[in-house]
């Protein structure tokens, strides 16, 4: 159970054959929620995330601390008929087994869903892939901004002008091991009424797709794809970021009655009334005509000012803040989504949801390569001589 949080999959067993990111997510999530998880890598340098930065603790990057924190590390080799039969045993005692190989890389070794889940009828099994697992490109290994440049996601993010742009975060590969997560506690409840597992399947690719829905689906349904806004929204006016005088502000009027209300603080009522402004429709029409007056009013004084200005008046807004400026505001400060990894000296963002009134905490750091081969019947494993 962990050290501190909810423990709530405590006896819940996972077997993880990741690397680098989405599969290894996924099984942290289940770790943090109190699932026992075996990770197995291979005998000559584990994950490759181990290396995916400078070193931060025991020769890993932070990277593999971030998405293996909790876990045990088995090194194996998979080729081997004692690799073999120890992924046997260890698959045997798991109820989800989650893997993000290489497409091919399962059967060559013996390990695809349809044969593992033969010998292991109760096995949940879970695959992520980049392309997923049907049509000509099912085949083909890829990265979070292949895909995001393959499924269209890249050509919606900036502004009108702007070139294509990946999303900074990774959020196709951890989409994916959410999905996995999901997923695999929806089949472990059927389990308990059918007494079956089964196979579960989802991409990197899916994932793009299911994060553009809105996207698509105004293309496909009316024809053509929304205006592309850096910060704004292609059905709100005004619904972005403006600069003040010392940063930028991020405003969302989501109606009119507070479009009424930010015309009211900037000294300009008389917005409310004007035809071209007095309700969403019409703003979307002369969008510029009201940014070229709102915006000189907005810049010419602080961000403090309009802050204090449209929060008494019920507008919505945020400074946009950097990473460090979010971090030391006392709303998150008071979330507490920062958690001490063991004794380990360092803290990782936990998950951000809270049981009973408990944010789970993280159980311990991530684990050396084949620190728990022995825990598991292997012989010892020294990585300095493999």
């Amino acid at each position: 159970m962990n050290s501190r949080g909810t423990g709530v999959l405590e006896g819940v067993r996972v077997l993880e054959l990741g690397q680098v990111l989405a599969g290894p997510f996924a099984s942290a999530i289940l770790a943090d929620l109190g699932a026992d998880v075996v990770k197995l890598e291979r005998v000559e340098g584990g994950d490759d995330a181990r290396r995916m930065g400078p070193d931060f603790r025991h020769g890993d990057s932070l990277n593999f601390q971030v998405f293996n924190r909790g876990k045990q590390s088995v090194a194996v080799d998979l080729k081997s008929d004692a690799g073999k039969a120890a992924f046997e045993r260890l698959v045997a005692e798991a109820d989800i087994f989650i893997h993000n190989l290489r497409p091919g890389v399962p059967k060559a070794l013996g390990i695809d869903g349809a044969s593992v889940c033969a010998r292991h009828p109760r096995l949940i099994y879970c695959e992520i892939s980049a392309f997923g697992h049907l049509g000509p490109m099912a085949p083909r290994p890829g990265y979070e901004p292949l895909v995001q440049a393959f499924s269209g996601l890249s050509s919606t993010n900036g502004g009108p002008d702007d070139p294509p742009m990946r999303a900074g975060a990774s959020i196709c590969d951890q989409g994916s091991g959410m999905w996995v997560v999901i997923g695999a506690l929806s089949m472990l409840q059927r389990r308990t009424h059918t007494g079956q597992g089964g196979i579960l399947q989802t991409s990197l690719l899916e994932t793009a797709l299911v994060w553009n829905g809105q996207k698509a689906d105004a293309f496909i349904n009316e024809g053509a794809l929304p205006m592309r806004h850096r910060s704004g929204h292609p059905g709100f006016v005004p619904y972005e970021a403006f600069d003040t005088a010392d940063g930028p502000l991020l405003i969302c009027c989501g109606n009119d009655r507070l479009f009424g209300k930010l015309a009211a603080e900037v000294g300009s009522p008389e917005w409310a009334r004007d035809e071209r402004f007095s309700n969403n429709r019409a703003r979307l029409a002369n969008k510029a005509a009201l940014f070229e007056q709102l915006e000189p009013i907005l810049a010419s004084t602080s961000r403090e000012h309009w802050i204090e200005r449209f929060e008494s008046a019920g507008v919505p807004c945020a400074p946009v803040h950097t990473v460090p400026e979010a971090l030391a505001h006392p709303q998150v400060q008071a979330l507490g989504m920062l958690s001490p990894v063991g004794a380990d000296g360092f803290s990782l963002t936990a998950l951000p949801l809270t049981i009973d009134g408990e944010r789970p905490g993280l159980k311990a750091a991530a684990p050396r390569l084949g620190a728990h081969n022995e825990l598991h019947g292997l012989p010892a494993f020294d990585p300095n001589n493999t």
